[in-house]
């Protein structure tokens, strides 16, 4: 590991705590706002409830892990989902219950170690319900890329999402140092402008709106009324299957990067609690639920600078946004095809984050056993199969799929034996 610019107890200088986060603030910004552009949440909630989050799991961790939660892609369907079976507050009751799953998973965890998670989650479940996500997503980015406001084929529109695609593409590939961290970003820059060119940005409301602004919360029982069924458990619940594991994974990473095993110390049971944390404050706001961001520790990696003042700097900053009227308005004035080219990447990388899974992993399909598997959690998640056992009680889709795969891989002979040091397993496959 090299020598850090900024260990993780470390103070940066005014002047290094301002930039520091900003870029921070910059790495988390277009994903995070993407997510509730397309399940049609507030931007400005979800940029207070990142700020909010991170401040929680920070504070949970006793401020020894260097994190950002931004919103998480994994409940994107599942979100959509809710609000058409019942309405934006059926989603955040769901995201709060997802949330809680963390909650009783870190008090297991605390109580008899975290093998068991890696029993019930191994990567030839994991890999495939990633995939799931990703692919099952891809008609909801072409859509948007393709079609104009009538919901008809639009060469104009496809134009606009082309050129953002490109410009993320190209971002992503030949950009060094901290603009290969932000291409999310970047395209949506690129694509705004060429959308302002061709005079698909409405700018009226940005003038319009005022500087500070309340943001559009969502309050339980003051906004909608709480009833939890059967249907949104399931439409829900399920996700945090995938998410827990997504969790570890980038624990494991940031543990290699700040050459400290985050799992031990201050424990996997505390940075789960604060990422279900995180989920369940945002939920009660009227934003999407966490996760931890692998840009932001792509961006620790590159800098060298742990500190968690400059995390919760960022942070800071996030909550502020989320007052500014201006800022609102301005991400709202983004045209659907802008956000649809880079969606296309986007999902298109979540569905190859769960190949690379499987062959980071090296899960063996020569064997009949995973064959079988990820064969029937695709089949079964992309297909979009439905479990209906009543009108109010039915499981769908990716939800089916990963409980599927849990039980398929509970049941089926040859299942093989759980790392014993996550930490340093990991560590020794990076070496090898």
């Amino acid at each position: 590991m090299n020598k850090p610019v900024l260990d993780i107890q470390d103070r940066p200088t005014v002047g290094q705590w301002v930039t520091l986060s900003l870029q921070h603030l910059f790495a988390m910004f277009g994903a995070t706002i993407l997510v509730p552009y397309l399940v049609g949440l507030d931007p400005s909630i979800a940029l207070l409830t990142s700020g909010l989050g991170t401040l929680a799991f920070l504070l949970i961790t006793k401020w020894q892990v260097p994190a950002y939660l931004g919103s998480s892609f994994a409940y994107i369907a599942p979100i959509i989902a809710a609000k058409t079976a019942g309405g934006p507050g059926a989603a955040m009751i769901g995201s709060f219950l997802a949330g809680l799953v963390y909650g009783v998973v870190a008090l297991i965890i605390k109580k008899a170690g975290y093998r068991w998670v890696m029993k019930l989650l191994p990567p030839v479940v994991v890999g495939p319900v990633i995939i799931v996500i990703g692919l099952g997503l891809a008609g909801t980015a072409v859509g948007m890329a393709m079609n104009g406001p009538d919901g008809k084929y639009s060469l104009l529109h496809f134009s606009v999402a082309l050129v953002t695609l490109a410009a993320t593409i190209v971002c992503s590939v030949l950009a060094r140092g901290m603009l290969s961290l932000i291409p999310v970003l970047v395209g949506i820059v690129v694509g705004y402008l060429y959308a302002l060119a061709v005079g698909l940005v409405d700018l009226s409301k940005v003038a319009a709106a005022k500087w500070f602004e309340w943001p559009d919360f969502l309050i339980p029982f003051a906004d909608y009324p709480v009833r939890v069924t059967w249907e949104i458990v399931m439409l829900m619940v399920p996700v945090a299957i995938v998410t827990l594991s997504e969790h570890i994974g980038h624990q494991l990473v940031l543990s290699k990067v700040v050459g400290r095993d985050l799992i031990q110390k201050p424990g996997l049971h505390r940075s789960i609690l604060g990422d279900g944390t995180a989920t369940m404050i945002s939920a009660l706001l009227g934003g999407p639920p966490k996760t931890t961001y692998g840009e932001n520790i792509g961006v620790l990696a590159i800098t060298r600078v742990y500190s968690v003042y400059v995390l919760a700097g960022a942070a800071v900053i996030a909550i502020a946004f989320g007052f500014v009227g201006k800022i609102t308005a301005l991400i709202s004035s983004i045209p659907t095809p802008v956000m649809g080219g880079v969606s296309i990447l986007l999902f298109g990388i979540i569905a190859s984050s769960g190949l690379r899974m499987l062959i980071d992993s090296r899960v063996d399909f020569g064997q009949t056993r995973n064959l079988v598997i990820a064969s029937v959690i695709l089949v079964i998640g992309i297909g979009g199969a439905v479990l209906k056992i009543s009108d109010s009680f039915q499981i769908t889709g990716m939800a089916l799929s990963a409980i599927v795969g849990v039980l398929l891989n509970l049941i089926l002979p040859g299942r093989p034996q759980a790392a014993e040091n996550l930490f340093e397993e990991n560590q020794s496959d990076h070496v090898a």
